[in-house]
This record gives structure tokens, C-alpha cells and sequence, in this order.
């Protein structure tokens, strides 16, 4: 199994990174034992100003074959983070590749989006995709607590 972030643009070194990179870490660490491995970031650009049409070949480049099509979209489902953590659980235990899409400014390509096999939200608010990757790291690694029934996550 393989977890893949996607994403739109890169993200350059402060608070935001730091972040970014202690989530993935933890999550690294406590994945071990419960048979996650690491997530891997790949960061797509397009420089020609495209917009979504050209960043979709970008990302679908960066999404393993085969893996579960996983997008941020503010149209998407409102999980629980428990709910998630059963998703994440559900393709460990197929080893299956996940792969987490991040789209740019303008979302992602309908599409990629419709092939998707589950699209998230994190709400009605649309969220800069910096923040996005930190939010979706912080909940694979409350996932991956979950998972292991560690007291980071409290209902």
C-alpha cells in the first residue's frame, strides 16, 4: 500500500510546511505498527496558466495505478474523522495505493473529479490548498491514532 497528497502548487518553507511535515511524520511513525506507510507529497505545477484542464494530466501522473481516487472538494462528503480513519482502514486492509488530490485555484478538473472514489470536504468554506494539505495531514495522522486507539482523538 501507498499514500500519495497531490496537490496544486508548491509549498514553500514556513509554518505551513512545518506543519505539514510534523503531521506526516507522526503519522509515519504511529503508521508502522498498524501497517500504514508513509505519505508521500507530490506537488504538481503548472506553468503555463492553464488552469485545471492542464493540471489534471499533472496530478493523474502523480496518482499510483490503481489507487483509490481520493479529492478535496467542497462539494464533497462531510466525514467524520472516525469515518475516515474506517476509509483509511478499509484500503489498508485491501492494500490498496490511496492517492489524496488537491486541486489549484480553480478546483479540480470535472473530469478527474468524477472519477474519484470518494471526494472530501472540509467544509462549505473553500480553504487555500496550504492549509488544505495541513488539514488533510493532521486528519491521517488522527486517523492513524484512531486506528491504533491512542488518546489523540477524543469524542
Amino acid at each position: 500500500m501507498r499514500m500519495v497528497i497531490a496537490a496544486v502548487g508548491r509549498l514553500r518553507q514556513g509554518p505551513e510546511a512545518q506543519l505539514l511535515d510534523d503531521y506526516l511524520d507522526r503519522h509515519a511513525r504511529a503508521g508502522r505498527a498498524l501497517g500504514l506507510p508513509p505519505v508521500t507529497v507530490a506537488e504538481v505545477e503548472d506553468r503555463c496558466g492553464g488552469g485545471m484542464a492542464a493540471e489534471a494530466p499533472l496530478l493523474e501522473r502523480a496518482i499510483p495505478e490503481g489507487a483509490a481516487l481520493v479529492v478535496l472538494d467542497e462539494r464533497g462528503q462531510m466525514l467524520t474523522s472516525p469515518e475516515f480513519a474506517g476509509r483509511i482502514a478499509a484500503w489498508r486492509d485491501q492494500a490498496r495505493d490511496v492517492a489524496f488530490v488537491i486541486g489549484g485555484a480553480d478546483g479540480i478538473d470535472p473530469g478527474l473529479r468524477d472519477r474519484a472514489d470518494l471526494a472530501i470536504s472540509f467544509g462549505r468554506m473553500v480553504w487555500p490548498h496550504m492549509l488544505a494539505r495541513v488539514m488533510l495531514a493532521e486528519q491521517i495522522y488522527r486517523a492513524t491514532t484512531i486506528l491504533a486507539g491512542g488518546p489523540y482523538h477524543r469524542e
